[in-house]
């Protein structure tokens, strides 16, 4: 056996390790916090009130139009020096959340657009109040049809969970950092970290396509 393989092979538990025990884990808690945040941004959006719409703009402006990576660090190296020292895995999950939950939210804030206003009208003849369209009429279609872009924007985040490697979380990516530097094979190890990622939203897609197919036969 070679010495490259050998390598590799006794690599790959504690990379799969780290995706399941911190990658996953980060993904998922970061990803169920943007959800709330990216439905109440875009239901603001879509109010009157106009300063929670302005902030609310801004705030998606902000987050979408600046790298994800710097926002790591203004973050966790930035907000220290206004006094606020948060550890590495609030730290991620905050700026993860955020980051996300801009994206998600113009995803169903266009969804909910896409419905025609005369469902809203029809509805509210029958004497629905506004929640009662939202909840009954409005809400289930828009998961429909937000549900691809919504969860690819979970896919983008467990691929996005490398950088947290930059505020020393030590998930797939670091970890695969601390092996190179111990065995000096970058090429291997690295190709073995794409690869676990491949394996794991490859999955997701898989997850994804049945959620699709069941939106559209029962809602």
């Amino acid at each position: 056996m070679s010495r490259e393989l050998e390598i590799v092979l006794n690599s790959i538990w504690p990379v799969l390790k780290a995706g399941l025990a911190v990658t996953i884990p980060l993904s998922l808690i970061s990803f169920a916090i943007a959800l709330v945040i990216a439905v109440i941004t875009a239901l603001v959006k879509l109010s009157n009130f106009k300063i929670l719409k302005f902030i609310f703009s801004t705030y998606v402006w902000i987050f979408r139009g600046t790298p994800l990576l710097v926002q790591l660090f203004l973050v966790f190296y930035g907000l220290p020096k206004a006094g606020v020292t948060l550890d590495p895995w609030t730290a991620a999950i905050i700026t993860f959340s955020l980051n996300t939950g801009a994206y998600a939210s113009e995803s169903i804030r266009a969804s909910i657009l896409s419905i025609p206003k005369g469902q809203w009208e029809a509805a509210e003849s029958l004497g629905m109040t506004y929640w009662q369209v939202l909840r009954r009429v409005i809400a289930p279609q828009t998961v429909r049809i937000s549900l691809p872009p919504v969860t690819n924007d979970f896919i983008d985040l467990v691929k996005g969970t490398s950088l947290a490697a930059s505020i020393t979380i030590a998930e797939m990516f670091m970890i695969g950092q601390q092996i190179v530097a111990f065995t000096y094979e970058p090429l291997a190890i690295y190709s073995l970290v794409a690869v676990i990622y491949l394996l794991f939203v490859s999955i997701l897609t898989v997850i994804q396509g049945r959620l699709e197919k069941v939106a559209s036969k029962y809602i």
